[in-house]
């Protein structure tokens, strides 16, 4: 046995040394100029015993042919024939040889390969040599060395003693009885030893009832015997039992084959943490959670906040499936999503559950894949988001709908009337209402907002009411409503709806408390297409239509007409010579001699606005004024006539005053104070030699900020005067909240004092409440001296009119002060 053991060895080395061997007889057989040494000087001739280790394969398209083979290639393949396709031959022996010699033919040069073949249960290990050669009938001829390498094993022992788990044979044991009373272990691993924590050699051959590991425990043998109880029938039995160990829990899988148990040990203590965090983190979870199994979609298990939150009693809740608290319309969608399901899910939209007293939630839900008690389950949190979607419902409300009526806004209602005229038949008409409400705010400044707004409200009710089907009523703001009708609409079908929707306003509202408030509204309308194509140009043309409504007193609708638009047109023009002007200094200041009946001599001078535009000539100030004050530009060019009127009286003799006129606009930038001390020091002129004029309408709005600006002014020596006195209802309110300086009787009073009586009355009057209240009067409009002479008569301190001069330039004042400057009544 020794002698042949070392032959074998020697033997061994002399075919570890045939490669190199076969590789040089290859490279030498290469001649000059040769891809491929020829297929004669390396397969023939001296190879000896390595003629039976070769096998020539000649290649055929895509395949190999085996050619010749040597008797020991023979045994290999397990075929002894030649000239045979080489997909006849076992598997594994074919493609190695195919890749061996595709390899080599690829480069050009012998490849060295290795191939494993398993036969009997035993695995072998074989070095393959591939020499590609040529052959002078033009056919490529591989020829294939094949010798085994290493010793064989065998791969069912590997695998049994390489595995962690600990694999164990057990034999049960009989009494005389044939009862079964203990087992003995007849074969295992080591991975068994070291998960019993017991020597290998020590493991051998034990009986369980000898104690000292884990398997000795009376209730792993107890399951044992369970598992051979059947042997009369001969059946195969298996099962699955945990045990703790020490500080480890170890899972025990058997099967059992009449007195023969094959057993399974592994160590799960890892798993058992996982699981205990897994139990904790679910259990103890305040989010709402569950287990499902993926194939079944029954629930394996829920926590108490899913409980708790959807309100099914545990038991039922764990025998139900998913689709059991779905809603039926989103089965399909729901089925169809879990098909779609890897490893972990997100939701990628909000799903509906019901809950079990019936009511429908909105959920996002969250999962990933995990194995549950033995099963493929895929664990699920649940965000319930149903609060959330109502309070972003309500934001999407808020946006689109005002906060006082609940009617849409005009956000809402641009876009319903954009959407209308884009789906509208241009045949068909789209009608828009602009309604603005007549005498609104008498109610807001008598009642105060609270009742302002509890009328707003009813108002909407009212229209609302009017208005359905598929038209639209909104609050654009303030007590300016709008409505969109999108049905087929003609003429008369506005005609009538509009004057309705008057009637409907304008009865009266019950307020409580015995209070009943009378509104009334205004309407303009446009139609589509005639009037416009875009909500843009329909809603600007009804608002032109509400404007000559309005300037109508009120309670009544017009359509839009072209001439409108003409004096919309002509109005934007306005605005943009006005701004124009102002930056070019197209302005200039005229002054009016302010004349003293008394003195018979110029005391003042009224500053008067004018525009000289460079094509149209003189701009009336009744026309550019009120467009200024609307577009603001009137603070700025009220700061430059103020400074300017201050600049050139200060050249004045320093009896003569100079009287500037405010816009309410003016007080309304809270600036003004600080602009009239900014004008007297940059003019250096005296407060006392300076006049602002007001009208009534300051009073109106915004009342006690502005009587306290009035008292500032009063307060830098400043003069206020009243302008337009007896033009307003209230006038005489006014001389009790301010204590004005001067009071001016509009010259509407002045024009006809001679013809009407009661004009000379109200002059007469005015002139004894200024006597009384020691405030001086200036009457205006003065153009003849039989008006004079009245205005003398009655104790008129002050006058100005044509009659002395009409306002003039500053280079011309001069002239009048050396004219009127000592006599002016008489020179006149």
């Amino acid at each position: 046995m020794i002698a042949a053991k070392k032959l074998s060895a020697h033997a061994d080395a002399k075919v570890f040394d045939d490669i190199p061997a076969l590789q040089r007889k290859w490279q030498a057989a290469v001649r000059p100029g040769q891809v491929l040494p020829g297929y004669e000087e390396v397969m023939l001739g001296s190879l000896g015993r390595m003629a039976d280790h070769i096998v020539l394969l000649k290649s055929r398209e895509d395949s190999y042919e085996v050619s010749r083979s040597g008797r020991y290639v023979q045994q290999w393949l397990g075929d002894e024939r030649w000239d045979i396709p080489l997909d006849v031959v076992p598997p594994d022996c074919a493609r190695a040889l195919t890749e061996a010699a595709n390899c080599a033919l690829q480069t050009g040069r012998p490849h060295l390969a290795a191939a494993h073949c398993v036969r009997d249960g035993l695995v072998q290990t074989y070095d393959i040599l591939a020499l590609p050669t040529a052959s002078r009938w033009g056919v490529k001829l591989v020829g294939a060395y094949i010798n085994e390498q290493g010793p064989r094993y065998n791969l069912v022992d590997a695998i049994f003693s390489s595995t962690d788990e600990g694999i164990v044979s057990l034999a049960a044991i009989r009494d005389a009885a044939n009862r079964a009373f203990d087992f003995q272990i007849v074969h295992h691993n080591q991975g068994a030893a070291r998960l019993l924590k017991v020597a290998v050699p020590d493991l051998q051959w034990r009986r369980l009832s000898e104690g000292g590991h884990a398997l000795c425990q009376p209730d792993v043998t107890r399951w044992l015997m369970s598992m051979i109880a059947d042997k009369a029938s001969g059946s195969q039995a298996s099962g699955r039992l945990e045990i703790d160990s020490d500080d480890r829990n170890l899972r025990l899988t058997a099967t059992a084959f009449g007195d023969l148990v094959s057993l399974t040990v592994s160590d799960i203590t890892e798993i058992k943490r996982r699981d205990a965090s897994f139990r904790l983190l679910f259990d103890g979870n305040p989010m709402p959670m569950w287990v499902f199994e993926a194939e079944t979609m029954r629930f394996l298990s829920v926590n108490d906040a899913a409980v708790a939150h959807y309100g099914y009693e545990r038991e039922a809740f764990e025998r139900m499936e998913l689709r059991n608290i779905w809603p039926r319309d989103e089965w399909e969608a729901h089925t169809r999503a879990l098909t779609q399901l890897g490893d972990s899910y997100q939701s990628d939209r909000n799903w509906r559950h019901i809950k079990a007293d019936g009511t429908e939630i909105q959920v996002l839900t969250y999962g990933r894949r995990v194995a549950f008690d033995g099963c493929d389950g895929f664990l699920v949190a649940i965000v319930d988001i149903t609060e959330r979607r109502k309070a972003e419902a309500r934001v999407a409300h808020m946006a689109h709908h005002d906060a006082l009526t609940d009617l849409p806004n005009r956000v809402f209602y641009q876009e319903r009337l954009a959407q209308a005229l884009d789906h509208n038949d241009p045949d068909r008409h789209v009608a828009v209402l602009c309604i603005d409400l007549d005498l609104f705010k008498n109610v807001n400044d008598s009642f105060g907002h609270p009742t302002g707004d509890r009328l707003l409200k009813q108002v909407a009710e009212r229209m609302r009411g009017e208005v359905r089907g598929n038209n639209l009523v909104a609050r654009l703001g303030g007590d300016e409503f709008a409505v969109v009708l999108t049905s087929d609409v003609t003429l008369n079908d506005v005609n009538e709806f509009a004057a309705r929707l008057i009637q409907v306003v304008s009865a009266p509202y019950d307020m409580g408390d015995d209070l009943e408030v009378v509104i009334g509204a205004s309407v303009g309308i446009a139609l589509s297409p005639g009037d416009g194509t875009t909500s843009e140009e329909l809603m600007r043309n009804a608002d032109m239509a509400l404007y000559r409504a309005k300037a109508e007193g009120g309670g009544v609708h017009h359509f839009f007409e072209r001439e409108m638009d003409r004096q919309a047109q002509k109005r934007r023009d306005m605005e943009l010579d006005l701004r124009s002007a102002y930056t070019d200094g197209e302005f200039e200041l005229h002054y009016q001699p302010l004349v003293d009946i008394a003195a018979d001599r110029i005391v003042g001078f009224e500053a008067l606005l004018r525009w000289k535009h460079p094509e149209k000539g003189m701009i009336s100030p009744g026309d550019f004024i009120p467009v200024a004050e609307d577009i603001g530009l009137i603070v700025a060019l009220g700061e430059w006539v103020l400074r300017t009127a201050c600049a050139e009286a200060a050249k004045w003799p320093d009896d003569v005053k100079v009287a500037v006129n405010l816009s309410p606009v003016q007080f309304r930038s809270r600036n003004l104070v600080q602009v009239v001390v900014a004008a007297l020091a940059y003019s250096g002129l005296s407060p006392h030699r300076l006049e602002l004029e007001i009208t009534e309408s300051v009073f109106l709005a915004e009342t006690e900020a502005n009587i306290a600006t009035l008292h500032q002014l009063r307060a830098l020596g400043v003069r206020i005067s009243m302008d337009d006195f007896g033009t307003g209802y209230s006038s005489l309110s006014y001389l009790r909240s301010f204590p004005f300086d001067k009071i001016k009787i509009d010259r509407s009073f002045v024009k006809d004092l001679v013809e009407r009586p009661d004009c000379m009355a109200i002059v007469r009057a005015i002139s004894g409440l200024g006597r009384s209240l020691n405030i001086t009067t200036t009457a205006e409009g003065v153009e003849t001296m039989e008006q004079l002479e009245r205005l003398r008569a009655e104790g008129c301190n002050e006058v100005q009119g044509y009659l002395f001069s009409a306002a003039k330039p500053v280079g011309e004042l001069d002239a009048l002060l050396q004219k009127f400057g000592c006599c002016a009544t008489q020179a006149a």
